[in-house]
């Protein structure tokens, strides 16, 4: 569940404080010398204070803005200041308006982000009243300096405060993504274990009770049973998606007759939807099915490519000794089958081509 208070809010009562101290300087106009400075400083104020709160950039405040907000304090304190005059009988009343105009607006500055540019402003506003003869220094409480520091202190702790929060929860929501993840990937790994156990315990019980059965006592023929079994449960790891049932019947039907089977699956056909995948390896099976090659090497082809799987059988020639495929030397094989099973139906592809 998420707390918090809407941005137009937030806005809205900064939008009335600000209005606040423009009906203010409009009310004790009379107090100033002239007028035309007091407009003047009260226009500043207003696009100031407009461009500080319209919904635009990020929430941190750029650095020209909080130039201007500064250099807009130093101008309304300038421009109202030397038409009051500090020293008449009972004061100069709420025409010292641009002192809690100046922390609204050194308070939004430091709300966005920009602390040192309020602080600044602070310390100009402090230093202009110590000038002032008829205040001096006491004038930090009358004027209200203390009071427009303690905004912008706040608001330094305050939005400092929540920004720490922000990154503790961006944190803490990573390292919920981290645990998620491993915890995914170690239930993953359970699960490919217990399948491959599955699968392992499914093709070799019959064998291993066999061999239980005669204490290890085999016939050449079980023995040989044993190897196919060996190179199937090879093909459950190296094979992966290039198996199915009819795959898996007719590689033991191959390595039953005298033939070498290698199947590799690098991770090209993992993209393949259910429907590309049964009728890729449907047409791997047949190929298997329809040579007598000795050596059958079944790889994917790396994703990108219009091919999902390449095979190639191989007869030995000369003396019947031939290298596997990828070594140095195949002058004494002859190919018996090349096919690349591609990606897309024949007819698919016909139908996006057009």
């Amino acid at each position: 569940m998420k707390i918090g208070v809407p941005r137009y809010l937030i806005v809205g009562l900064a939008a009335l404080f600000s209005a606040y101290h423009v009906v203010l300087a409009n009310y004790t106009i009379e107090v100033a010398a002239r007028p035309i400075p007091i407009y003047i400083a009260t226009s500043l104020y207003l696009i100031a204070t407009i461009i500080s709160l319209l919904p635009w950039g990020p929430l941190r405040m750029p650095v020209w803005m909080a130039t201007f907000n500064f250099a807009t304090v130093v101008a309304i304190t300038l421009l109202v200041a030397n038409e009051l005059d500090f020293g008449r009988e009972g004061g100069t009343g709420y025409a010292t308006w641009y002192v809690a105009a100046s922390g609204t607006l050194l308070t939004i500055t430091s709300t966005r982000g920009r602390h040192t540019f309020a602080w600044l402003g602070i310390g100009f506003l402090v230093a202009h009243t110590f000038s002032l003869g008829p205040v001096g220094p006491a004038g930090l409480f009358s004027l209200g300096i203390v009071g427009s520091a303690s905004w912008v202190a706040v608001s330094h702790v305050l939005s400092s405060g929540l920004a720490k929060a922000t990154k503790d929860a961006r944190r803490f929501v990573l390292a919920e993504q981290e645990a998620t993840d491993w915890q995914a990937a170690q239930d993953a790994h359970v699960h490919e274990r217990q399948f491959r156990l599955e699968q392992t315990g499914a093709m070799a019980l019959t064998m291993l009770q066999r061999i239980q059965a005669t204490s290890g006592d085999l016939s050449e023929e079980e023995r040989r049973e044993c190897l196919h079994l060996e190179g199937a449960i090879r093909d459950e790891i190296r094979g992966r998606k290039l198996l199915n049932d009819a795959v898996r019947d007719q590689v033991m039907n191959a390595r039953r007759r005298g033939a070498t089977v290698t199947l590799l699956d690098e991770g090209g056909i993992d993209d393949l939807s259910d429907a590309d995948l049964d009728r890729v390896l449907t047409r791997l099976a047949l190929a298997i099915e329809s040579t007598s090659a000795d050596k059958i090497i079944a790889r994917t082809v790396p994703e990108g490519s219009d091919v999902a799987i390449t095979v190639v059988g191989l007869h030995s020639a000369g003396d019947g000794e031939s290298t596997a495929l990828g070594q140095d030397s195949l002058e004494d094989d002859v190919v018996d089958i090349w096919l690349e099973i591609p990606r897309v139906s024949t007819l698919q592809s016909s139908l996006e081509r057009e």
